[in-house]
């Protein structure tokens, strides 16, 4: 490779895109190239480290003794830490025939000390590596949104009809066809357009017959884009022309289309308030799915500008309580709707769910409402059908509104709390947990805010509670073992190789927060916002709060990585992560991050002596 190849192929891995021109420049003049062959050992554990390894080709094994603690491969380096403690903890072994630049550590450790930004990388906490790994994702995935396809954004129907269709006939049909131009079609076979600006300027203003020809107030000379044309090259070309609106053609040359500026700036802004809008004008059921339909493209589309995914799930959320509260305003009987409480819950209810993978929600029903149990089921199937038509899969535990045990009146839900509560099992406290989390979409939420009330009344007359509340989470192992090294525990073959990174992590972390939340009585629902509540209490400090914070952002985000990449590949969206698919940073930042569900864990051993329960 020639020094400016080699210059780039640094550049290109994190942290190293830090360094100046000169000291790139210095690391490439100084690199060699080395071989190893299949199983030859590269450094020995226990040894004075020589060299900091960047990987051209193949496969490196990081070890102690015969386990393999983590795995190396193209553009990814080692090892930094044995480099600075001048100690090799482990041994590194070529899992296959390998090709490596080798960089001397005195050059590094020189490096170090003259570059800022790469000496706090490497010597910065947990909580700042995992929130400095989201600016760098910000950076390498923007890119992504540059290669978005006209197709990608909203597309307007084209509605196409003769140029001497009447003003009146014109108007018509662009309110039949909910539309806000007409593309017309002369005797030539030429295309022109007329937009509702028009009908208003130029009809309106000018007292023209509404039996006169809509030709007469189009606008020739249209500019034509293809489907599959980059998006931002549409958008250059509008701002060219200074053009509002262009038509798109598929490769047949068929008219498929209009795209304007609106849905334009509203792809590259990830286009929120636009369905925000839609829901709020949405006058039918299939208005509101259409609206539905969106939310996969501003997911994709805040994850590829490096927004955290915290903020992503907060907006997906408030998008979907709009949707649930505008259908169940549709389909619920009058009766019902200001005498009941549509709650969701779980991470719904959290506003943790970013994906839809299920639907966890239930109905809480004044004692004195008057509607009949039969128009009530009727009602609640119909709801439940028509969200899994939007996309919302059902819930495999059946926790559900079309399920009577979670739609019920008022008083049967507090005699339910009861139980809960009173009559310790698996299942009970799992209810609990689901319901601890609900948050009212819809309805009277004074509701919810009396029963969660209650719990914390009957909750806090029982000393053991809390403890075989919080204890669920010692059914789950974090899969990290002894020496750092991921376990994999999946009795499935097709999973063999992953990691739950729900049950290992996120489940442990979320509970491990509710439970105290649930001791303190806080009425908050979202993880983080109950981390911030329970360090302001001063259960935790201000250092292992923000651990905590950035431990569930960086898993959640992790998961949502890898399940975008299954939705795009056809897969099933699941909670199990394959380390070999992350990037050497990602890998040790999960690590990290299982530490911290780790220290979570022993803390919650300790506060409700676990081991005893």
């Amino acid at each position: 490779m020639t020094i400016l190849e080699q210059t780039t192929f640094i550049k290109s891995i994190h942290p190293f895109e830090s360094l100046s021109k000169p000291q790139l420049e210095e690391f490439a003049n100084s690199l060699d190239i080395v071989y190893f062959k299949k199983d030859e050992l590269i450094q020995r554990q226990g040894e004075k480290p020589e060299f900091l390894y960047f990987i051209i080709k193949g496969l490196i094994q990081e070890k102690i003794d015969d386990d393999v603690l983590s795995i190396y491969s193209k553009c990814e380096f080692f090892d930094t830490i044995s480099l600075i403690e001048n100690y090799s903890k482990h041994s590194f072994v070529a899992g296959q025939e390998s090709i490596c630049y080798v960089l001397p550590r005195e050059l590094f450790i020189k490096t170090l000390h003259e570059s800022p930004d790469l000496e706090s990388f490497f010597f910065q906490s947990i909580s700042q590596k995992l929130n400095a790994n989201i600016s760098n994702e910000k950076n390498k995935e923007l890119a992504n949104l540059m290669v978005a396809k006209v197709k990608d954004a909203r597309i307007h129907k084209a509605i196409i009809v003769p140029y001497d269709t009447s003003i009146f006939e014109a108007v018509k049909t662009i309110k039949k066809e909910k539309v806000p131009t007409l593309l017309l079609e002369d005797d030539k076979g030429e295309i022109h357009i007329v937009t509702d600006s028009d009908f208003r300027e130029k009809v309106i203003l000018n007292r023209m017959d509404f039996d006169d020809i809509v030709g007469k107030i189009s606008n020739s000379g249209l500019k034509y884009v293809n489907e599959n044309d980059f998006l931002f090259n549409a958008q250059l070309l509008m701002s060219k022309h200074g053009l509002k609106r262009m038509v798109v053609k598929n490769d047949e040359d068929k008219i498929v289309g209009i795209i304007d500026q609106i849905s334009l700036s509203s792809f590259f802004a990830t286009h929120t308030f636009s369905v925000s809008n839609e829901i709020n004008n949405a006058e039918t059921i299939e208005e509101l799915k259409i609206a539905c339909h969106s939310f996969i493209k501003i997911i994709k589309s805040l994850n590829a500008k490096g927004v955290k995914v915290a903020f992503i799930s907060k907006l997906i959320n408030q998008l979907n309580r709009k949707i649930m509260d505008k259908l169940f305003k549709k389909l619920a009987p009058e009766g019902l709707i200001n005498k009941s409480c549509l709650v969701v819950m779980g991470s719904e209810g959290r506003g943790e769910q970013v994906l839809k993978t299920d639907q966890d929600n239930a109905l809480i029903i004044s004692d004195d409402c008057e509607v009949s149990a039969e128009e009530i089921l009727d009602f609640t199937s119909k709801y439940i059908e028509t969200l899994v038509d939007f996309g919302f899969p059902r819930c495999e535990g059946n926790i559900m509104i079309s399920n009577p045990y979670w739609c019920r009146k008022f008083s049967d839900f507090k005699t339910q709390v009861y139980e809960w509560i009173t009559q310790p099992s698996g299942d009970n406290f799992m209810n609990l947990a689901i319901f601890y989390d609900a948050v009212s979409v819809s309805g009277n939420r004074e509701l919810i805010d009396e029963l969660k009330q209650y719990i914390f009344k009957i909750g806090s007359t029982s000393q053991s509670f809390y403890m075989h509340f919080a204890k669920i989470i010692m059914e789950f192992n974090v899969p990290l073992g002894f020496f750092d090294g991921f376990v994999f525990d999946s009795k499935e073959e097709e999973h063999k190789h992953e990691i739950d990174i729900k049950k290992g992590g996120i489940f442990i972390l979320v509970q491990g927060i509710r439970a105290l939340c649930l001791e303190h009585k806080i009425m908050r629902t979202n993880t983080l916002r109950r981390i911030e509540e329970l360090e302001e209490l001063g259960e935790f400090n201000n250092e292992f709060a923000s651990e905590l914070k950035e431990a569930f952002n960086f898993l959640s985000t992790i998961k949502l990585k890898s399940n975008l990449a299954k939705l795009d590949s056809g897969k099933e969206v699941d909670n199990y992560i394959n380390p070999e698919n992350l990037t050497t940073m990602e890998k040790d930042l999960l690590k990290d991050s299982f530490k911290i569900v780790t220290k979570l864990k022993k803390k919650l051993e300790h506060h409700y002596k676990l081991n005893y329960v």
